[in-house]
């Protein structure tokens, strides 16, 4: 399984650091300011992100903050704006610890509204809008809103509400002349509102929620994970200041959706961070991406892996070349894309972060080092796991143990009062997320749920999370891994690897579904010498089924579930079906007897 390039990302080494050093000198104080708010700042401090904005508004009104495709708005008129829509819904009931639901597209409004909400002391639940009927329902529940934005452009997702559940009083926000039928109007409501900061604003707390995030929902019904302000302006001094490092004059572009934390937390406060611009882009296409970003004369991007991916699949474009982006921030670029990406678009630096929408610490690429999640200032662990249970491995005392440098295992985050759990609406969910006694009596530990490579100097780079990773042969297999290897075939445009159980066996094979590229035959001999050449035998999939489309969330995540339920049940799959018949023969059409003959020992790879 081992590459020159994934060798990089084993390890970071001391020489790493040390050539990074002299490119960061004209850095060091911001970094040095962003180091110190991420290990000073505390919950109960009065600090808040409706704060932080209305700071920098008054500081530079007149410079830009949000652009949008040729329109922007300056500081000034965003914070006065805010601060009429904040005044509509106090006169709605919107105060402390309520809920202003927001159910609106990428545009400057949703993002004002989402401010409205937290400088009242409430919470902006962002809603998925590409949700319908059942789990958007689930979804709103959850929130219990006192106040419910809607976008004209949503009006289908409303009506798919079974009637008289929706919570809270359902207020319209008009996209140019169209509006909400049926429903007020916040525009309208805001023309005579007050346009002075809310009192209440300057008295939050950084230990009070901010946003409700929803999970993707890929392995089951979203769940609401608490974002307080106290992760806001960690990820504002952690991220922002430690790790993107923006200049006033930068414009960060960020096309993902705004109930996404890369867009509403980590763009934001990048942003913020530097009194700089936020350019949103009103979704993601990777054939207008650098056309959009030459556009709104954006020097910086927010990303997520999958999104690299595409826009490397792209023909070359004029624009590709026009651009002015010197830094890009996100999660989950694969260590064998990094090096093409930097050298076909020219990316100076990439702040590669991990982090979670409900997890307690962050990890950032500060020190521009290839092929790493960066560093982290706070308590972690990496510790064994048990494949078949998904659970660390605890020793005899009770305890967890470490793995060693360059080896993957489970990340574990101490919960403590400068990295705090801030959980989900279900308080079940939160305690089965959290380990205790985990090295201590006493301590307790957040379970992300990701594996990482432990690389040395607090370094780490992500592998795969767990229910993704199967067991078989005795070896655990990780899916990206695995994933990439079939990507890298010449035939391949994308690829999701699964595990998949066999009568009579233990653990799971590996079955893959895939994407041709334009133009393409599956040829099964050339994929199957491709992978046993990339891969231990033991990671080869037995099974390949031909799909004409990946389905993935609105934020980049595929959906595995119902391709791993399905495996090959030729009853439920309508799609082609290959197996691995051997090195010589590689992968030949599905036939019935192939399951029995893997469980027998026949087929040897």
């Amino acid at each position: 399984m081992e590459t020159s390039e994934r060798e990089v990302a084993r390890r970071v080494r001391f020489t790493d650091v040390i050539r990074s050093l002299p490119k960061l000198a004209p850095d060091m104080p911001k970094m040095a300011r962003g180091a110190l708010g991420l290990a000073t700042m505390r919950s109960g401090s009065k600090a808040s992100l409706g704060r932080v904005f209305q700071d920098a508004a008054a500081k530079h009104p007149e410079r830009p903050f949000l652009r949008f495709g040729e329109s922007e708005i300056t500081y000034g008129e965003a914070n006065a704006r805010v601060n009429r829509y904040a005044d509509v819904f106090a006169q709605h009931g919107v105060g402390q610890g309520s809920v202003v639901g927001v159910l609106a597209s990428n545009r400057p409004e949703t993002m004002l509204v989402a401010l409205a909400a937290v400088k009242l002391g409430a919470v902006a639940g962002m809603l998925n809008y590409n949700q319908r009927g059942d789990v958007l329902n689930h979804s709103q529940k959850l929130l219990d809103s006192t106040v419910f934005v809607v976008g004209a452009e949503c009006r289908e997702a409303l009506d798919s509400l079974p009637s008289g559940e929706i919570n809270g009083k359902v207020i319209g926000l008009a996209k140019q002349a169209d509006r909400l039928s049926g429903h007020q109007d916040l525009d309208e409501l805001a023309a005579d509102a007050s346009e002075a900061n809310p009192p209440r604003c300057a008295e939050i707390t950084a230990n009070q929620t901010a946003f409700y995030i929803f999970t993707s929902g890929t392995t089951g019904m979203p769940k609401a994970s608490a974002m307080s302000h106290l992760r806001w302006l960690k990820s504002m001094t952690g991220l922002g200041g430690l790790g993107v490092r923006l200049r006033t004059d930068d414009t960060l572009y960020c096309c993902l959706p705004l109930y996404h934390n890369n867009a509403l937390t980590v763009s934001l406060s990048s942003v913020l961070a530097a009194g700089a611009t936020l350019a949103l882009g009103k979704s993601f296409s990777a054939s207008r991406f650098w056309d959009d970003v030459v556009l709104t004369r954006s020097t910086a991007f927010c990303y997520i892996g999958e999104l690299c991916r595409y826009l490397l699949n792209q023909p070359v474009r004029e624009a590709e070349k026009q651009h002015q982006v010197r830094v890009v921030v996100g999660n989950g670029l694969r260590p064998e894309l990094w090096g093409e990406f930097t050298e076909r678009f020219g990316i100076e630096r990439i702040a590669e972060f991990y982090g979670a929408s409900e997890c307690n610490v962050a990890f950032v690429n500060a020190l521009n080092i290839d092929r790493t999640a960066g560093v982290c200032p706070l308590p972690f662990a990496i510790v064994e796991y048990d494949p078949a249970t998904e659970q660390p491995v605890r020793d005899a005392k009770g305890k967890l143990r470490k793995v060693r440098t360059g080896d993957v295992g489970l990340l574990v985050t101490k919960v403590t009062n400068r990295a705090p759990f801030d959980g989900y609406t279900d308080p079940d969910a939160t305690e089965r997320k959290l380990l205790r006694d985990a090295f201590r009596s006493g301590d307790c530990w957040f379970n992300t749920g990701d594996l990482v490579r432990k690389q040395g100097f607090n370094h780490v780079a992500f592998a795969d999370r767990l229910g993704d990773t199967f067991r078989w042969k005795g070896e655990n297999v990780a899916t990206t891994e695995v994933e990439a290897a079939v990507a890298e075939h010449p035939d391949v445009e994308q690829a999701v690897v699964y595990g998949v159980e066999v009568a009579g066996t233990d653990g799971k094979a590996g079955m893959a579904a895939i994407k041709l590229a334009d133009g393409a035959r599956f040829d099964g001999a050339s994929l199957a010498k491709h992978l046993l050449d990339h891969l231990p035998s033991y990671a080869v999939p037995l099974f390949v089924r031909l799909i004409d489309e990946v389905e993935q969330t609105s934020t980049f995540k595929s959906r595995k579930v119902d391709l791993r339920d399905q495996g090959y049940d030729t009853s439920e799959v309508s799609d082609p079906l290959y197996v691995l018949a051997g090195p010589g023969e590689g992968y030949v059409p599905f036939y019935e007897e192939y399951p029995a003959q893997v469980a027998g020992g026949e087929v040897r790879v």
